[in-house]
């Protein structure tokens, strides 16, 4: 999974989930088992009321600060107040320069400051606590990644905002009405100054010796291409992307009589022109830039550490990822230990199922087999999303058995837009609206069916969907309970760590009946193993592009197309893969250590619910979170 329109290293732009009141079914803060003394209103002793009144007034304070803080941090996101499907500067796109982040990075800093001396931590509850440390947690990570802005790939094959932008208009900017339209319309010239803003941002990166892979360009040059072909750019051919989608929403309100058929013309005409000046303008030039710098490119990638500084970007980009101080080397032996330990699990499942030859045989026989593939045709992708909506539906009749907060929010299953699908691109997630105007979306790069085995596809399911991401972000959404900077936290190594948690607690659930389906499972989870090994081989240890597929392709039975395309991914996302695997396992620990201390007091519906009801968090918070949840039960049971 991967979040869309993070251009901006301080003000990430967050993809909201859907927003609906949701109450913890328990309260791992809640840890005053005080019997003794005289007691008033809850049953706590008078003077521990006391203690817990003052608390509570420096945190209602605090709340209501960072409410405010939130606020002020929104109105400079045009585009994240979209995500979270607001109006306010719904015709503007957010400003892409490197003085716009400073600017914002020094408005953060003035708020640390305040918050500083403006609150008494010691007055402070324990969840007033915990968001109290994560804005400072925020602040410190954006004030370190500000030293390596220039380090940013600002256009490639996976997330560029040459593709978030126009996908943003196209899947997020709702219309109701002509001012909406006309919103659109401003924003088409917004989206153009932004990448002629980013161009100049590439250009500056590059004279200081940074510059991605060449095959990073190449793919936003056939991305950037597919965005001017068709109608209004050419005289024949298909609508363009951005020219459907406006027509269609025009249509939409002509037809709903919220429009004249004189103010829709008016409108295309004016859209036409926005996109036929502004718009073909801007990424004209960046593919000339583009197609300039591949053909002075060499054919073979380089990972982060050849990177001016390289090193140091690389180490910090793990403990960001990572929210850890593990080190490359350490995270490297992770994943070696890993791959082995599920080596082991793949091949008594391939016993079990009465396999003869040896794992790498087995794999032939998965990756080759008509069975574990669909048709690579239309049918064979609408059967691929009715199939996951099956098993997603299956696991949605399970949760209460697991979780005593449930979100509200829809899911549909989704196959990528066509001008930014790509053969074997990984499956990812993306929010709906907190208002639950838009649905969390699973969506599925289905051009090539081969690389989308069927074996595998469960799993993906459970990880993207629920239990996984949308269960997830939609359950931090719908919090009542914390500030609301907290229900759109991000936290890549907490969420990755979920999603991949979630693939084998669905195995808890009664998920993956068919064999072939739990290997496929093993396949996903020896994947991030692998990731941890290749990742740090790549950016730490002087691995080529070519070592790194070769050790993919050996480990696992992931087809070539999807495991390039992965590699690929790492090389222009340092340290983003290494996240699935380290939260993962941290959760497996805190589960662990939780069974132990509490044995037969331990409720799984509880302990996810602690891990949850707080919002995405650092790694280290979140098992903070997990002790006062014990302590509490511990302090009950007394």
């Amino acid at each position: 999974m991967r979040y869309l329109f993070s251009a901006k290293s301080v003000l990430a732009i967050s993809i909201a989930a859907a927003l609906v009141a949701c109450q913890p079914a328990s309260d791992p803060q809640n840890n005053s088992a005080n019997t003794s003394g005289d007691k008033i209103g809850n049953g706590a002793p008078a003077s521990v009321a006391e203690g817990q009144a003052t608390a509570q007034s420096e945190s209602e304070r605090l709340n209501q600060w960072f409410e405010q803080k939130y606020e002020q941090q929104l109105q400079m996101s045009p585009l994240r107040l979209t995500a979270l499907g607001r109006k306010e500067k719904y015709d503007q796109v957010d400003d892409m320069t490197a003085e716009a982040e400073q600017k914002e990075l020094l408005w953060f800093e003035a708020t640390v400051a305040e918050l500083k001396t403006q609150f008494d931590y010691s007055k402070l509850d324990a969840e007033a606590k915990t968001s109290y440390d994560l804005w400072i947690y925020q602040f410190e990570r954006a004030k370190e990644a500000a030293a390596y802005r220039g380090h940013s790939y600002w256009f490639n094959q996976m997330r560029g905002m040459h593709s978030s932008l126009p996908q943003m208009l196209i899947n997020f900017h709702k219309v109701d009405n002509k001012t909406d339209v006309q919103a659109y319309i401003s924003r088409i010239g917004g989206v153009a100054k932004a990448i002629a803003d980013l161009q100049q941002r590439a250009i500056s990166s590059a004279q200081a010796g940074v510059r991605p892979p060449r095959f990073a360009y190449e793919g936003a040059l056939v991305q950037v291409n597919n965005l001017l072909k068709g109608q209004p750019f050419e005289q024949q051919g298909e609508d363009s992307p951005l020219w459907s989608d406006i027509n269609n929403k025009i249509d939409a309100l002509v037809k709903a009589d919220k429009l004249t058929n004189d103010e829709a013309t008016e409108l295309r005409n004016n859209a036409k022109t926005a996109l036929t000046s502004q718009f073909r303008a801007a990424y004209q030039a960046l593919a000339q830039y583009l197609q300039t710098e591949i053909a002075s490119m060499p054919a073979e990638a380089h990972g982060a550490s050849a990177l001016p500084d390289g090193v140091a970007f690389y180490n910090l980009r793990l403990q960001q990822s990572t929210t850890t101080a593990l080190t490359a080397d350490e995270i490297h032996q992770i994943g070696l230990d890993e791959v082995e330990r599920l080596t082991k699990e793949m091949n008594s499942i391939k016993d079990k199922v009465g396999f003869t030859g040896d794992l790498k045989a087995f794999f032939h026989f998965i990756k080759t087999d008509s069975q574990f593939v669909y048709p690579d045709t239309d049918e064979g992708r609408e059967a691929y999303i009715k199939d996951s909506e099956a098993y997603l539906a299956f696991i949605g009749e399970k949760l209460p058995q697991y979780f005593g907060i449930l979100p509200k929010a829809k899911l549909v299953v989704k196959r990528v837009e066509a001008f930014r699908e790509q053969p074997g691109a990984a499956q990812h997630y993306s929010a709906g609206t907190p208002d639950g105007s838009r649905p969390g979306v699973y969506y599925a790069h289905l051009s090539d069916m081969k690389a989308m085995p069927k074996n595998e596809m469960e799993a993906i399911a459970y990880h993207e969907g629920s239990p996984g991401h949308h269960m997830q972000i939609s359950i931090a959404q719908e919090l009542e309970s914390v500030p609301k900077f907290r229900t759109q936290a991000r936290f890549t190594a907490y969420s990755e760590g979920w999603g991949l948690y979630s693939e084998l607690l669905a195995k808890e659930m009664g998920a993956y009946q068919n064999p072939y389906s739990d290997f496929g499972r093993l396949v996903t989870e020896i994947w991030r193993a692998v990731r941890l090994v290749v990742d740090t081989g790549m950016h730490a240890k002087g691995w080529t592009e070519q070592q790194a597929i070769d050790y993919f392709l050996e480990k696992t039975p992931v087809a070539k197309a999807a495991v390039v395309s992965e590699v690929r991914r790492y090389l222009v996302m340092p340290g983003q893969a290494t996240s699935y695997k380290i939260g993962m396992l941290k959760i497996l620990q805190l589960r662990s250590q939780a069974q132990q201390q509490l044995g037969d007091k331990f409720d799984i519906r509880a302990f996810h619910d602690t891990v949850l009801n707080g919002g995405a968090l650092p790694l280290e918070l979140l098992e903070k979170r997990v002790q006062q949840w014990v302590d509490s039960v511990k302090a009950r049971s007394v």
